[in-house]
């Protein structure tokens, strides 16, 4: 009974909090471009801002989530933030943007990156360990985020069109339904698992930096997948260049944003089982290659059809990505520092990377257009792909198949 009540209550979560995160940030860069009128060195440097703050974050998380073990004190933060959303970008975010563009950008850096990135990574670290507890897949639970995410990304660029603080108060909403879904969850940990979040130290997690594996993982981690995320920053507003009309191609990002993240979902169902076949180093490797191809493809084609079939690889790639950075986790490292490894190896290390190339790209972007911007990214990740064949370690096939 614990683990069907639990899988259910924690995908109402995780659909809420993906369906308040899409209304947020999904269209953050068009927001920063077509309301607020900002440059695209400009909205880098709010990118960068909201990276450095996830970035300065995440280890705190990290080794809170582990040192908490199974209780909830991070989700309750992450759904109180939540419910502050549509209150945050219609008083303080946007109007501090307009009137001093580098202070708008440290305070929003600061409650976006600890909200919906930081966070996002958190609750996720979280449903895994709940799952690995209560016997059901991780991916299975995350499918109803990106369930929720779709539903809101489905209406939310027609919403935008009409007033983006519409799609900002909506995320309120969902924030104030996630707290009674929290207080219904019952999580109980055994004296053992109490003992061992208890009894650990900042000593156990430094002691990660030690481990060549680590650094091994990282290399996929700070190479392709962050050069991957700063390509995917600004992609709407490239997107939506492609209509005539810009209110027009919101409405169709928000659409095709949605098809994307419903195709996800079913993969998300499906990954676990291409995973298992091919073991978890094959499966970063295979995600990271749809990414270079989607690069790539989206420095290469051009008009609106074309964009949207590189903007549906997301779909394929997301799922084998995430299902493979938890296996590869569980079967190579101590599970007690299982949160400590994703927020500061994956979560971290994206932060960190993103809070140095979004303003360099930004600016890329304004001199050179986003085709060769994004050829000159899919090189850099192409070189780092190949490091990774020989960085990551091995890993059996079915390999934490139990795990997710």
């Amino acid at each position: 009974m614990g683990l069907k009540k639990n899988y259910a209550l924690l995908s109402a979560f995780l659909f809420l909090y993906f369906f308040a995160q899409a209304m947020s940030i999904s269209l953050l860069a068009l927001w920063l471009k077509t309301t607020l009128n900002l440059t695209g060195a400009q909205t880098g440097v709010v990118f960068a801002a909201n990276s450095f703050f996830a970035m300065a974050s995440q280890p705190i998380y990290g080794f809170v989530s582990d040192k908490v073990g199974l209780r909830k004190t991070i989700l309750w933060t992450v759904g109180v933030l939540v419910l502050m959303s549509g209150a945050f970008f219609a008083f303080v975010y946007g109007p501090l943007l307009k009137v001093n563009l580098l202070l708008g950008a440290i305070v929003g850096g600061v409650y976006l990156g600890v909200t919906f990135s930081a966070g996002s990574f958190a609750i996720e670290s979280y449903v895994d360990r709940v799952g690995r507890k209560y016997g059901f897949e991780y991916s299975r639970a995350r499918l109803w985020g990106s369930l929720g995410f779709a539903f809101a990304a489905f209406f939310s660029g027609r919403l935008f069109n009409i007033d983006p603080m519409i799609n900002f108060a909506l995320a309120s909403v969902a924030g104030l339904l996630l707290l009674p879904l929290l207080a219904i969850t019952k999580i109980e940990a055994s004296d053992d698992e109490r003992r061992s979040s208890d009894n650990l130290r900042l000593a156990d997690a430094l002691a990660i930096l030690k481990l060549p594996k680590f650094w091994g993982f990282m290399v996929l981690i700070l190479g392709v997948t962050n050069l991957y995320l700063v390509y995917d920053q600004q992609f709407p507003a490239y997107y939506a260049a492609q209509f005539a009309d810009p209110k027009q191609g919101a409405a169709m990002f928000g659409y095709l944003n949605s098809a994307q993240i419903f195709v996800e979902a079913g993969m998300l169902f499906v990954a676990p089982f291409i995973v298992n076949r091919i073991g978890a180093k094959r499966g970063l490797l295979l995600a990271a290659a749809i990414m270079i191809i989607r690069i790539t493809g989206s420095g290469l084609v051009t008009g609106p059809w074309a964009i949207s079939a590189m903007k549906m690889l997301h779909a394929i790639e997301l799922p084998i990505l995430a299902v493979s950075i938890f296996r590869y986790i569980a079967f190579h490292f101590e599970a007690r520092l299982a949160s400590t490894l994703y927020l500061v190896g994956v979560s971290f290390g994206h932060s960190l990377g993103l809070t140095i190339l979004s303003p360099i790209v930004g600016k890329s972007y304004d001199l050179i257009g986003f085709p060769h911007t994004y050829l000159l990214i899919a090189l850099g990740a192409a070189a780092f792909w190949l490091a990774s064949l020989f960085s990551l370690s091995p890993t059996p096939r079915a390999a934490g198949a139990k795990v997710s």
